[in-house]
């Protein structure tokens, strides 16, 4: 070969070596467009950005707690001679659940009844003996003193009749108390003591528990610092509040999976707590289908304001060799790289905090066809097709 060929192939490495190297570095924050040869104009499809409302969110961790719960106690003391409920089905306010026996409570009430007549007997001749005191008082025979001796012992037998009818209804309320019946409706757990065990109203352990979930709560925490952040932003109108207690919360599962019935915020507590910095939001949702458990761990999607800003695919964000992020932006017939600022997620999209303007077109698609230095043929890009089955029920 000689020394004529050997140097045209030299300055031809030189300009294609430089023309890559140039390519390479060119995405690391550089405004002008690859260098290279010229070539047919690129297929993209682009979008022109625009400034939209945009729902501010928080996605945040909580725990499902029931409406109501109650704990199933023994009113009386007792031995438990009968389990009438099937664990683990749903159970009616009043519903019997357990029976203690009611032979010793219903010797008391027996008891009691007879002691209650007694006294009103004894009330019957205490009334008898005073009106005769007062006619013998009336024609001057009587004293005084029988008089008023009289008097007392009406009054006694009277206070007598009075305390016996208490112990009567105290008695008969512990013989219906053998009945251990259900406090509230709801889904009995699992029982907690069995035939034959000793019970009362002291025992630390229930006889079982029973958890309202037709409606469920979800307690979640937020740092103190986040909610104060947006405060802030509200107060300075960057961020519309909807107003408290109307935003809407949705929920995702611990495996990924989205709950199908949308929630309501009801309030957020006003006490930070001291050892997690943390403040507490209570959410409200249905539970027709009884997936949501008292203690299950879900992520709770509270929106919280609304802010205009400029959201882009995710797919049209690159990043350069130092992890920056960065879009393609068409102006002209050409395509420049320009360096964004990224804010948070919205769905499948980014927020472009600064870099991109209202009106703007940026490359979602095709970016990869660029040529170095060359033109683009730029088609509008359409979304791929939203599906509703995911989307929650109200």
């Amino acid at each position: 070969m000689s020394r004529r060929s050997q140097a045209v192939l030299w300055v031809s490495g030189l300009v294609l070596a430089g023309a890559a190297v140039w390519y390479l570095t060119s995405g690391s924050g550089g405004g002008a467009p690859p260098g290279g040869p010229m070539g047919s104009p690129a297929p993209v499809a682009v979008l022109a950005v625009q400034l939209e409302p945009i729902k501010v969110t928080s996605e945040l961790p909580g725990r499902i707690a029931p409406l109501q719960s109650a704990d199933v106690r023994a009113r009386v003391a007792g031995i438990v001679v009968e389990r009438v409920f099937t664990q683990g089905v749903t159970v009616k306010q009043g519903d019997i659940l357990y029976r203690i026996d009611p032979g010793p409570f219903r010797a008391r009430l027996e008891s009691a009844e007879g002691a209650q007549k007694r006294a009103e007997a004894a009330l019957v001749q205490a009334r008898e003996q005073a009106e005769r005191i007062r006619r013998l008082r009336d024609r001057k025979v009587a004293s005084a003193q029988d008089m008023d001796n009289a008097n007392a012992a009406l009054k006694q037998a009277e206070a007598d009749v009075a305390r016996t009818r208490a112990d009567t209804e105290a008695a008969r309320l512990d013989l219906e108390n053998t009945d251990v019946k259900a406090p509230i409706g709801g889904l009995i757990g699992r029982a907690l003591v069995t035939e034959g065990a000793l019970v009362g109203p002291s025992d630390a352990q229930p006889l079982a528990t029973i958890n309202q979930l037709d409606v469920v709560y979800a307690d979640f925490t937020q740092p103190a610092g986040e909610m104060l952040a947006l405060r802030r932003a509200v107060k300075a109108g960057t961020i519309r509040s909807d107003g408290a207690g109307a935003a809407v919360v949705t929920l995702v599962m611990d495996d990924g999976s989205p709950y199908p019935y949308a929630g309501k915020l009801l309030f957020s507590e006003a006490v930070v707590e001291a050892d997690t910095g943390q403040v507490t939001l209570r959410g409200e949702f249905a539970n027709p289908d009884g997936d949501l458990l008292p203690g299950l761990f879900v992520r709770g999607i509270v929106e919280e304001g609304t802010q205009d800003a400029i959201a882009v695919p995710q797919q049209a964000v690159q990043r350069d060799g130092a992890g920056k992020p960065f879009v393609y932006v068409v102006e002209g017939e050409g395509a420049n790289v320009r360096p964004v600022t990224l804010g948070r997620a919205d769905g499948n999209r980014w927020i472009v905090a600064t870099g991109l303007n209202a009106g703007e077109r940026i490359i979602v698609e095709g970016f990869q066809k660029l040529q170095p230095g060359g033109t683009v043929a730029a088609q509008d890009w359409t979304p791929p097709q939203a599906t509703a089955a995911d989307k929650p029920k109200e």
